[in-house]
Protein backbone atom coordinates (compact mmCIF):
# COMPACT_ATOMS: atom_id res chain seq x y z
CA UNK A 1 0.00 0.00 0.00
CA UNK A 2 1.71 3.17 -0.84
CA UNK A 3 2.39 6.24 1.60
CA UNK A 4 0.75 9.52 1.29
CA UNK A 5 3.03 11.28 -0.91
CA UNK A 6 3.44 8.49 -3.56
CA UNK A 7 -0.89 8.63 -3.66
CA UNK A 8 -2.26 10.70 -7.14
CA UNK A 9 -3.33 13.34 -4.98
CA UNK A 10 -0.15 13.99 -3.35
CA UNK A 11 -0.55 17.44 -1.80
CA UNK A 12 -4.33 17.43 -1.88
CA UNK A 13 -4.59 16.91 2.15
CA UNK A 14 -8.49 17.35 3.01
CA UNK A 15 -10.79 17.65 6.20
CA UNK A 16 -13.73 19.36 6.51
CA UNK A 17 -13.72 23.01 8.79
CA UNK A 18 -17.00 22.68 10.52
CA UNK A 19 -16.22 20.04 13.17
CA UNK A 20 -13.69 22.60 14.21
CA UNK A 21 -15.04 25.88 14.03
CA UNK A 22 -16.09 26.12 17.55
CA UNK A 23 -12.93 25.48 18.44
CA UNK A 24 -11.11 28.02 16.25
CA UNK A 25 -13.30 30.57 17.71
CA UNK A 26 -12.57 29.74 21.28
CA UNK A 27 -8.89 29.94 19.99
CA UNK A 28 -9.91 33.36 18.59
CA UNK A 29 -11.12 34.86 21.45
CA UNK A 30 -9.21 33.23 23.99
CA UNK A 31 -5.75 35.33 21.50
CA UNK A 32 -8.22 38.43 22.27
CA UNK A 33 -8.33 37.95 25.79
CA UNK A 34 -5.00 37.46 26.11
CA UNK A 35 -3.67 40.16 24.02
CA UNK A 36 -6.56 42.31 27.04
CA UNK A 37 -4.21 40.76 29.78
CA UNK A 38 -0.95 41.59 28.04
CA UNK A 39 -2.12 45.20 27.75
CA UNK A 40 -2.75 45.83 31.64
CA UNK A 41 0.50 43.36 32.36
CA UNK A 42 3.84 45.50 33.51
CA UNK A 43 6.40 45.17 31.02
CA UNK A 44 8.25 43.01 33.76
CA UNK A 45 5.48 40.44 33.97
CA UNK A 46 4.92 40.24 29.99
CA UNK A 47 8.72 39.53 29.64
CA UNK A 48 8.67 36.82 32.75
CA UNK A 49 5.60 35.80 30.48
CA UNK A 50 7.58 35.74 26.88
CA UNK A 51 10.39 34.07 28.44
CA UNK A 52 8.48 31.25 30.13
CA UNK A 53 6.47 30.60 27.41
CA UNK A 54 9.26 30.04 24.88
CA UNK A 55 11.47 28.18 27.13
CA UNK A 56 8.86 26.03 27.72
CA UNK A 57 8.31 25.31 24.36
CA UNK A 58 12.08 24.63 23.43
CA UNK A 59 12.20 22.45 26.77
CA UNK A 60 8.80 20.27 25.73
CA UNK A 61 10.10 20.09 22.23
CA UNK A 62 12.89 18.63 23.34
CA UNK A 63 11.72 16.33 25.27
CA UNK A 64 9.24 14.54 22.84
CA UNK A 65 12.34 13.49 21.14
CA UNK A 66 13.64 12.08 24.35
CA UNK A 67 16.42 15.07 25.22
CA UNK A 68 16.19 17.25 27.93
CA UNK A 69 17.39 20.37 28.23
CA UNK A 70 18.91 22.34 31.48
CA UNK A 71 15.45 25.39 31.87
CA UNK A 72 17.75 27.65 33.85
CA UNK A 73 20.08 27.66 31.06
CA UNK A 74 17.95 27.81 28.11
CA UNK A 75 16.27 30.62 30.34
CA UNK A 76 19.18 32.44 31.02
CA UNK A 77 19.79 33.06 27.09
CA UNK A 78 16.54 33.74 26.03
CA UNK A 79 16.46 36.96 28.25
CA UNK A 80 20.09 37.84 27.06
CA UNK A 81 18.85 37.80 23.78
CA UNK A 82 15.95 39.98 24.73
CA UNK A 83 18.07 42.24 26.80
CA UNK A 84 16.22 41.32 30.10
CA UNK A 85 19.55 40.07 31.08
CA UNK A 86 23.21 42.18 30.99
CA UNK A 87 25.64 39.28 31.36
CA UNK A 88 24.28 35.60 29.89
CA UNK A 89 25.48 32.71 32.48
CA UNK A 90 28.12 30.21 31.53
CA UNK A 91 25.60 27.42 29.90
CA UNK A 92 25.35 24.37 27.48
CA UNK A 93 25.64 25.15 23.87
CA UNK A 94 23.08 23.08 22.73
CA UNK A 95 20.41 25.28 24.80
CA UNK A 96 21.81 28.39 23.25
CA UNK A 97 21.25 26.91 19.76
CA UNK A 98 17.78 26.29 20.82
CA UNK A 99 16.98 29.63 22.51
CA UNK A 100 18.36 31.00 19.21
CA UNK A 101 15.70 29.54 17.08
CA UNK A 102 12.64 30.46 19.42
CA UNK A 103 14.08 33.87 19.46
CA UNK A 104 14.19 34.09 15.68
CA UNK A 105 11.24 32.62 14.95
CA UNK A 106 9.17 34.92 17.50
CA UNK A 107 10.82 37.88 15.89
CA UNK A 108 10.54 37.14 12.16
CA UNK A 109 6.90 35.01 12.36
CA UNK A 110 5.82 37.97 9.42
CA UNK A 111 8.35 36.68 7.17
CA UNK A 112 7.95 34.22 4.47
CA UNK A 113 9.64 30.97 5.05
CA UNK A 114 12.21 29.85 2.85
CA UNK A 115 14.88 27.33 2.30
CA UNK A 116 17.42 29.42 3.91
CA UNK A 117 15.30 29.72 6.70
CA UNK A 118 14.81 26.44 7.45
CA UNK A 119 18.23 25.74 7.09
CA UNK A 120 19.40 28.33 9.71
CA UNK A 121 16.66 26.46 12.25
CA UNK A 122 18.72 23.45 11.30
CA UNK A 123 22.14 24.59 11.81
CA UNK A 124 21.10 26.66 15.23
CA UNK A 125 19.44 22.91 16.62
CA UNK A 126 23.24 21.31 16.27
CA UNK A 127 24.93 24.49 17.35
CA UNK A 128 28.52 22.63 19.05
CA UNK A 129 27.69 19.44 17.36
CA UNK A 130 29.23 18.10 13.94
CA UNK A 131 28.07 14.85 14.03
CA UNK A 132 25.94 15.18 10.96
CA UNK A 133 26.62 15.09 7.66
CA UNK A 134 23.80 17.10 5.96
CA UNK A 135 24.00 19.56 8.85
CA UNK A 136 22.20 22.54 7.36
CA UNK A 137 21.19 21.60 4.90
CA UNK A 138 18.36 18.85 3.47
CA UNK A 139 19.00 14.93 3.60
CA UNK A 140 21.25 13.79 0.97
CA UNK A 141 21.71 10.38 2.01
CA UNK A 142 20.38 7.29 -0.44
CA UNK A 143 18.95 4.75 1.92
CA UNK A 144 15.32 4.93 2.39
CA UNK A 145 14.35 7.61 5.28
CA UNK A 146 12.19 5.73 7.78
CA UNK A 147 10.75 6.34 10.61
CA UNK A 148 11.26 2.47 12.77
CA UNK A 149 10.24 1.27 16.12
CA UNK A 150 13.00 0.67 18.30
CA UNK A 151 12.19 -3.20 18.89
CA UNK A 152 15.50 -5.04 17.61
CA UNK A 153 13.44 -8.45 18.08
CA UNK A 154 10.54 -7.55 15.74
CA UNK A 155 11.46 -3.58 14.17
CA UNK A 156 8.21 -1.81 12.69
CA UNK A 157 8.58 0.34 9.55
CA UNK A 158 5.88 3.40 10.73
CA UNK A 159 6.75 5.20 7.61
CA UNK A 160 8.91 6.43 4.70
CA UNK A 161 9.58 9.57 3.72
CA UNK A 162 10.35 11.12 -0.27
CA UNK A 163 14.03 9.75 -1.27
CA UNK A 164 16.61 12.46 -0.51
CA UNK A 165 17.16 13.18 -4.10
CA UNK A 166 13.27 14.32 -4.43
CA UNK A 167 13.43 16.30 -1.00
CA UNK A 168 14.64 19.94 -2.28
CA UNK A 169 11.78 19.89 -4.93
CA UNK A 170 8.84 18.72 -2.04
CA UNK A 171 10.66 21.10 -0.03
CA UNK A 172 9.84 24.04 -2.87
CA UNK A 173 6.59 23.13 -3.54
CA UNK A 174 5.90 23.34 0.32
CA UNK A 175 7.25 26.68 0.88
CA UNK A 176 5.49 27.91 -1.84
CA UNK A 177 2.36 25.97 -0.29
CA UNK A 178 2.95 28.10 3.07
CA UNK A 179 3.79 31.19 1.96
CA UNK A 180 0.36 31.32 -0.39
CA UNK A 181 -1.86 30.14 2.41
CA UNK A 182 -1.29 32.58 5.14
CA UNK A 183 -4.83 33.99 4.22
CA UNK A 184 -6.37 30.54 4.99
CA UNK A 185 -10.05 30.32 6.40
CA UNK A 186 -8.75 28.64 9.53
CA UNK A 187 -5.75 29.03 11.54
CA UNK A 188 -5.82 25.74 13.09
CA UNK A 189 -6.08 23.90 9.77
CA UNK A 190 -3.80 25.59 8.04
CA UNK A 191 -1.41 24.69 11.16
CA UNK A 192 -1.99 21.39 11.44
CA UNK A 193 -1.66 20.77 7.42
CA UNK A 194 1.13 22.53 7.50
CA UNK A 195 2.77 20.53 10.37
CA UNK A 196 1.55 17.01 8.81
CA UNK A 197 2.82 18.03 5.49
CA UNK A 198 6.40 19.07 6.71
CA UNK A 199 7.06 15.82 8.74
CA UNK A 200 5.30 13.79 5.86
CA UNK A 201 8.22 15.33 3.48
CA UNK A 202 10.97 14.73 7.08
CA UNK A 203 13.50 16.88 5.09
CA UNK A 204 16.40 16.73 7.36
CA UNK A 205 18.45 13.48 8.48
CA UNK A 206 17.65 14.78 12.42
CA UNK A 207 15.74 16.88 14.39
CA UNK A 208 12.21 16.94 11.68
CA UNK A 209 9.98 16.95 14.76
CA UNK A 210 11.50 20.26 16.60
CA UNK A 211 11.63 22.10 13.28
CA UNK A 212 7.88 21.11 12.18
CA UNK A 213 6.57 21.99 15.71
CA UNK A 214 8.57 25.22 15.26
CA UNK A 215 6.64 25.60 12.06
CA UNK A 216 3.16 25.23 14.11
CA UNK A 217 4.25 28.43 16.08
CA UNK A 218 5.43 30.37 12.89
CA UNK A 219 1.56 29.45 11.35
CA UNK A 220 -0.07 30.29 14.31
CA UNK A 221 1.39 33.39 14.87
CA UNK A 222 0.80 34.62 11.07
CA UNK A 223 -2.60 33.50 11.44
CA UNK A 224 -3.51 35.89 13.76
CA UNK A 225 -1.09 39.20 13.24
CA UNK A 226 1.32 38.95 16.10
CA UNK A 227 3.58 36.19 17.87
CA UNK A 228 0.92 33.58 19.71
CA UNK A 229 2.78 32.21 23.18
CA UNK A 230 1.14 29.23 23.17
CA UNK A 231 3.52 26.36 24.29
CA UNK A 232 1.95 23.86 21.98
CA UNK A 233 4.54 21.34 22.70
CA UNK A 234 3.50 21.31 26.66
CA UNK A 235 0.60 19.55 25.53
CA UNK A 236 1.79 17.09 22.79
CA UNK A 237 4.39 15.45 25.13
CA UNK A 238 1.61 15.38 27.50
CA UNK A 239 -0.57 13.41 24.70
CA UNK A 240 2.59 12.10 22.79
CA UNK A 241 1.07 8.66 22.37
CA UNK A 242 -2.26 10.52 20.93
CA UNK A 243 0.22 12.80 18.56
CA UNK A 244 1.91 10.10 17.44
CA UNK A 245 -1.11 7.72 16.59
CA UNK A 246 -2.93 10.73 14.22
CA UNK A 247 -0.01 11.70 12.64
CA UNK A 248 0.80 8.04 11.89
CA UNK A 249 -2.99 7.63 11.22
CA UNK A 250 -2.18 10.08 7.90
CA UNK A 251 0.90 7.90 7.00
CA UNK A 252 -1.07 6.32 3.68
CA UNK A 253 -3.97 9.03 2.66
CA UNK A 254 -4.69 12.49 2.11
CA UNK A 255 -7.79 12.53 4.78
CA UNK A 256 -6.62 14.88 7.57
CA UNK A 257 -9.58 14.91 9.57
CA UNK A 258 -8.77 12.95 12.64
CA UNK A 259 -5.21 14.51 12.65
CA UNK A 260 -6.74 18.13 11.92
CA UNK A 261 -9.67 17.97 15.06
CA UNK A 262 -6.77 16.49 16.96
CA UNK A 263 -4.72 19.38 16.61
CA UNK A 264 -6.99 21.84 17.15
CA UNK A 265 -7.95 20.31 20.51
CA UNK A 266 -4.00 20.58 21.54
CA UNK A 267 -4.20 24.10 20.29
CA UNK A 268 -7.08 25.07 22.13
CA UNK A 269 -5.52 23.39 25.41
CA UNK A 270 -1.77 24.65 25.01
CA UNK A 271 -3.45 28.36 24.85
CA UNK A 272 -5.86 28.17 28.20
CA UNK A 273 -2.85 26.66 30.00
CA UNK A 274 -1.05 29.79 28.39
CA UNK A 275 -3.52 31.70 29.84
CA UNK A 276 -3.50 30.42 33.19
CA UNK A 277 0.37 30.88 33.65
CA UNK A 278 0.20 34.40 32.23
CA UNK A 279 -2.88 35.29 35.03
CA UNK A 280 -0.84 33.26 37.11
CA UNK A 281 2.49 35.11 36.86
CA UNK A 282 0.70 38.57 36.67
CA UNK A 283 -1.14 37.88 40.34
CA UNK A 284 2.42 36.58 41.57
CA UNK A 285 3.46 40.40 40.87
CA UNK A 286 0.59 41.75 42.30
CA UNK A 287 1.06 39.72 45.73
CA UNK A 288 4.78 39.91 45.93
CA UNK A 289 4.63 44.16 45.65
CA UNK A 290 1.73 44.04 48.12
CA UNK A 291 3.81 41.84 50.89
CA UNK A 292 7.25 43.62 50.00
CA UNK A 293 7.96 45.03 52.87
CA UNK A 294 5.64 42.81 54.94
CA UNK A 295 7.11 39.70 55.18
CA UNK A 296 10.76 38.29 56.00
CA UNK A 297 12.91 36.51 53.94
CA UNK A 298 12.06 33.43 54.89
CA UNK A 299 8.80 33.94 54.42
CA UNK A 300 9.97 35.60 50.86
CA UNK A 301 12.14 32.46 50.01
CA UNK A 302 9.11 30.01 50.44
CA UNK A 303 6.16 32.03 48.51
CA UNK A 304 9.20 32.12 45.60
CA UNK A 305 9.97 28.51 45.80
CA UNK A 306 6.15 27.92 45.80
CA UNK A 307 5.78 29.82 42.70
CA UNK A 308 8.29 28.28 40.88
CA UNK A 309 5.64 24.96 40.76
CA UNK A 310 4.06 27.26 38.36
CA UNK A 311 -0.21 26.98 38.61
CA UNK A 312 -0.59 23.79 40.04
CA UNK A 313 1.56 24.41 43.02
CA UNK A 314 3.06 21.81 45.20
CA UNK A 315 1.25 18.34 44.79
CA UNK A 316 -0.71 17.86 47.74
CA UNK A 317 -0.15 21.74 49.31
CA UNK A 318 3.12 22.50 51.27
CA UNK A 319 3.58 21.61 54.36
CA UNK A 320 5.34 22.55 57.34
CA UNK A 321 8.24 20.25 56.47
CA UNK A 322 8.05 21.24 53.13
CA UNK A 323 8.79 25.10 54.74
CA UNK A 324 11.30 24.03 57.32
CA UNK A 325 13.31 22.34 54.51
CA UNK A 326 13.10 25.38 51.66
CA UNK A 327 13.89 28.14 55.00
CA UNK A 328 16.33 25.87 57.28
CA UNK A 329 14.65 27.32 60.55
CA UNK A 330 13.17 25.55 63.40
CA UNK A 331 9.45 23.92 63.17
CA UNK A 332 8.31 27.05 66.19
CA UNK A 333 9.76 29.48 63.80
CA UNK A 334 7.76 27.91 60.37
CA UNK A 335 4.44 27.62 62.49
CA UNK A 336 4.62 30.99 63.21
CA UNK A 337 5.56 32.30 60.14
CA UNK A 338 2.79 30.13 58.55
CA UNK A 339 0.54 31.10 60.41
CA UNK A 340 1.38 34.89 59.52
CA UNK A 341 1.60 34.08 55.79
CA UNK A 342 -2.59 32.94 56.34
CA UNK A 343 -3.60 36.02 58.23
CA UNK A 344 -1.98 38.22 55.59
CA UNK A 345 -4.00 37.12 52.90
CA UNK A 346 -0.61 35.14 50.81
CA UNK A 347 -2.08 31.73 52.13
CA UNK A 348 -4.63 29.25 52.28
CA UNK A 349 -4.83 26.72 54.77
CA UNK A 350 -6.48 23.23 54.60
CA UNK A 351 -6.59 20.16 57.15
CA UNK A 352 -5.45 19.75 60.45
CA UNK A 353 -2.48 18.59 62.48
CA UNK A 354 0.13 16.60 60.42
CA UNK A 355 -2.22 16.67 57.70
CA UNK A 356 -1.83 20.83 57.53
CA UNK A 357 -1.48 21.93 54.14
CA UNK A 358 -0.59 25.46 52.44
CA UNK A 359 -1.65 26.58 49.17
CA UNK A 360 -1.35 29.89 47.84
CA UNK A 361 -4.20 32.40 47.48
CA UNK A 362 -4.78 32.70 44.38
CA UNK A 363 -8.20 33.00 42.55
CA UNK A 364 -9.01 31.31 39.32
CA UNK A 365 -8.91 33.21 36.50
CA UNK A 366 -11.83 35.37 35.06
CA UNK A 367 -12.67 35.52 31.41
CA UNK A 368 -11.67 39.63 32.14
CA UNK A 369 -8.32 41.21 33.50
Amino acid sequence: MPWNWELADWLKFTYDFAPIAKIEKKFLLGVGSASVYLKTAHPQDYSRFMVEILSLEGLESSKIEGEILDRESLQSSIRHHFGLQAELKRGRIKESGMAELLCHVYETFDKPLTHEMLWQWHTMLFKGSNYLADLGKYRTHEEPMQIVSHRLDSPKVFFEAPPSKEVFREMSVFIDWFNSTGGSDSILGRAAIAHLYFESIHPFEDRNGRIGRILVEKALSQGVGKPVLVAVSKTLEKRKKEYYSALEACNRTLDAQGWVEFFAQVVLQAHEESMELLYFLIEKSKMLNRLSEQINPRQTKALLRMFEEGPGGFKGGLSAENYIAITKTTRATATRDLTDLVEKGALIKTGELRHTRYKLNISKRSDQP
